[in-house]
Formats: structure tokens, C-alpha cells, sequence
């Protein structure tokens, strides 16, 4: 069986009816949801209609799903799947380094989500702390080594600001040397010339 054609686009306000409806068959607190519309992510069929939706908050570089809804569940994985494609996207965009969720959806698992242990949950952002259940997340990024990168690039860039401001400064010397010997050598033909003017008889 192929799977479905499904588009994937950020919610605007047009979708909230749809959405509601959505949010309230999942049993969703659609009215606190309507106030975080645009952290929507929607999947559509080809005939335009909502298959399901998830919400993606940002927090500096950490990103939570949240609030998944489907639709029809038979075709949750297929939502899923090019949903999946749209968040590593938007993540690349913001930088994020970390996904969280609390979704223990098979799907996620073999996405690489894997549950966070007690020890870990002292780097999930405190605007998240509040939320009770378990925690799974997915690292995109090594903060260790993309630190030690920059260190290592501002070295470099130091380095190379060194480099530049040496070669200018060889480069004024070697320019004041060329115009001393220029005008030594210009000095030397106007006396030269005054003498054969002076002694020409």
C-alpha cells in the first residue's frame, strides 16, 4: 500500500476551527493552545484536509514537541514521517540543540529519542520544568564540542588578526625604506645636476 500524499506548513490564525476541533477529540486544552497557534505545525492531505498537527516551542537552543493530534490514527506515522522532516529543518534554522518530548510514540523512538534520566533533567530549560511524566529527548548537536570549535575559531581568528596587523606594519617600513632610498636617489641626481651645470665650462 503506498502511503498518502500529505503536505506539511506552518498553522496560521484560519486554521484554529480545525485545529480546535482537532485539539478537542485528543482532549487538548484547545483554549490555552489558541494563544500558541503559530507554534503549529500542520500535516494535510492532497485535498487540503488536516491530518494532523504538532507544536514546536523554542527555547533558546532547545525545542519541545508538543500537543500531537491525528486525525485519523491510521495515518499517524505517515503525518509523522514528513512532519519529522519539517522540525529537524526548522531546528537547523534556530541553532536548537536538544529536541524534547513526552510523547513515548514508538516513532519517536526510532528517531533516536531516547528517555531522560534523572541526572539529565537538570538541562531541560526551566519554563518546562512544570510539566509532570516522563522525559525523552534526542541531542542534535555536541554543546562541548561546537564550544571548544568556537574557541579554537577565535584562536584562529586572533591569530590570523596578528598575522595581518605584522604584515602591515612590514609593509610601512618597507614602504618608508623605498621612499628614503627614492628620495635619497633623487637628492643625489639634483646634486649630480647642479654640479655638470656649474662645471659644465
Amino acid at each position: 500500500m503506498s502511503s498518502p500524499q500529505l503536505s506539511v506548513r506552518r498553522a496560521t490564525t484560519d486554521d484554529f476551527q480545525n485545529l480546535r476541533s482537532l485539539w478537542n477529540s485528543a482532549r487538548l486544552p484547545a483554549e490555552e493552545l489558541e494563544s500558541r497557534l503559530t507554534e503549529f505545525q500542520l500535516a494535510e492531505s492532497a485535498d487540503g484536509q488536516l491530518v494532523g498537527a504538532i507544536g514546536i516551542q523554542i527555547v533558546r537552543q532547545h525545542a519541545r514537541l508538543h500537543s500531537e493530534a491525528y486525525a485519523d490514527l491510521s495515518l499517524a506515522d505517515a503525518a509523522r514521517e514528513r512532519l519529522w522532516e519539517r522540525i529537524q529543518l526548522i531546528a537547523s534554522h534556530h541553532g536548537v540543540f536538544r529536541l524534547w518530548t513526552q510523547d513515548n510514540s514508538p516513532f519517536w523512538s526510532n528517531c533516536g529519542f531516547r528517555i531522560v534520566i534523572t541526572e539529565s533533567l537538570g538541562q531541560l530549560p526551566e519554563e518546562w520544568k512544570r510539566f509532570e511524566g516522563k522525559w525523552y529527548w534526542l541531542q542534535l548537536k555536541n554543546e562541548a564540542a561546537l564550544a571548544t570549535l568556537e574557541k579554537e575559531l577565535a584562536t584562529f581568528r586572533k591569530s590570523e588578526e596578528h598575522q595581518i596587523k605584522q604584515t602591515l606594519n612590514q609593509a610601512r617600513i618597507m614602504t618608508t625604506v623605498i621612499t628614503v632610498v627614492c628620495l635619497g636617489v633623487f637628492i643625489a641626481c639634483l646634486v649630480a645636476l647642479f654640479y655638470l651645470v656649474t662645471h659644465r665650462h
